[in-house]
């Protein structure tokens, strides 16, 4: 965990080589949520869509990634602190608490994933029939537990994963070729309906959060370019190779469902591990990023109770079964701050890169018209598009209105800006 006195800063002997970050942000990829995005884009696209998709989605996650990431590197600002420059003090409340609400349910939606997944794997391996309730305790207090202690022991616990879990992914690939060739694969015909924009947007969509995140990880960084090379690995490697791994092995099984793809391909107890492990680094940085957003909007707040508190809400929601309900509810959510992006991307690397920085907080701005304004424009076309009209450069919503929010707040920025005096 950062430094005592500010948790959301850090002293010079808290910063590790880039790829000790890089493999964090790589452990999400071998995570549920990865897998069955795969298996989902499968089942209604094309095999030429779903490839294009791949690439498209992760190059345009690489570049978001890599620009907060380098944010994060320059400025050694957790992501919270990056919208309190960008939209003041009290402006940052509003953002902050939308983003501990997403992360929060995420945390939710994901131990009802992994415990869903554990009861099925007991009952089909060992035949043990028990409930979800206890795994939902035990898995949310664990991952609470490393939380406690911090980026440290989610970086450990990531570095002893990884290898593992990019192992049982291997172990899923070679099955698959097993029982189908790639240029099989490649020259596959199925029904298609979903499109190739749809199909960007399920891999843009799915990640976009930790991607607007990433700072929370990249200021630990040694190097300056610890934030491209993170975002580089993370999203345009692991996560590709991921999801065309999912991909393939269900078109080769003719799975649907990503525990039945795994006790097909006969990975029994292995599938544990990405059950496990994947779920676990991804529910341990949830919480640790939803921590820091509540820091930042009530700083005076112990953090150690305050990842407690938010821990057993997570659970709690994990009780009342938050994936039937939630999921629509998230949605919204991240077409509301996803446009924050825009915002501070153009404010740190264009407007005012110098205010990037701890000691700019001291004298730090209440409230910025411009920043709101914009995240407003750019929050209410990402919300109306497709249901009010459908207008898309892109074709892909989300990256629309970052575009959107950039353009307007560049614009109102530059106008609103003060003029320098002219000495007579």
């Amino acid at each position: 965990m950062p430094n005592g006195n500010d948790p959301h800063t850090i002293n010079s002997n808290e910063l590790v080589a880039w790829p000790r970050i890089a493999a964090i942000a790589a452990m999400l990829s071998f995570s549920l949520p990865t897998f069955i995005t795969g298996l989902e884009i499968h089942q209604s696209s094309s095999v030429s869509n779903t490839l294009w998709a791949l690439v498209i989605g992760s190059l345009i996650l690489t570049l978001i990634g890599g620009a907060m990431g380098t944010i994060g590197v320059k400025s050694r600002l957790s992501s919270y602190l990056l919208v309190k420059i960008a939209f003041g003090n009290a402006g940052a409340g509003i953002v902050n608490i939308a983003f501990a609400l997403s992360l929060i349910g995420w945390f939710g939606v994901n131990i009802d994933l992994f415990s869903n997944a554990v009861v099925r794997l007991l009952s089909a391996e060992f035949n043990i029939i028990m409930p979800e309730w206890p795994i939902d305790i035990v898995a949310g207090c664990a991952m609470l537990i490393t939380t406690l202690y911090g980026f440290k022991a989610i970086n450990v616990l990531a570095s002893i994963m990884i290898p593992i879990l990019a192992a049982v992914t291997a172990m899923m690939l070679f099955g698959a070729l097993d029982s189908m060739l790639l240029v099989d694969f490649i020259n596959l015909e199925k029904s298609a309906s979903l499109s190739l924009e749809d199909g960007v947007a399920a891999i843009v969509g799915g990640v976009i959060i930790g991607a607007i995140i990433l700072p929370d990880i990249t200021r630990f960084s040694k190097q300056k370019r610890g934030g491209v090379y993170t975002s580089f690995i993370a999203y345009m490697v692991i996560e590709l190779l991921v999801i065309f791994v999912a991909v393939f092995a269900a078109a080769a099984m003719q799975e649907t469902e990503i525990l039945s793809l795994m006790l097909a391909l006969n990975l029994g107890f292995s599938a544990f591990f990405i059950v496990i492990a994947g779920s676990w680094i991804l529910n341990s940085l949830n919480l640790y990023s939803t921590a820091l957003s509540v820091e930042a909007t009530f700083p005076h707040w112990h953090k150690k109770w305050v990842i407690v508190l938010l821990g057993l809400v997570g659970i709690g929601a994990a009780f009342i079964n938050i994936l039937d309900m939630f999921i629509s509810f998230l949605a919204f959510l991240s077409d509301i701050f996803v446009p924050v992006a825009g915002v501070i991307i153009v404010d740190a690397l264009f407007i005012k890169p110098h205010a990037y920085n701890a000691a700019a907080l001291v004298n730090n701005a209440n409230f910025s018209l411009p920043a709101f304004s914009a995240w407003f424009v750019g929050a209410a076309y990402a919300v109306c598009n497709g249901a009010l009209f459908n207008v898309s450069m892109s074709g892909i919503t989300v990256i629309d209105a970052i575009i959107l929010t950039a353009v307007i707040y560049t614009l109102f920025a530059k106008a609103i800006a003060p003029k320098p005096v002219i000495q007579q």
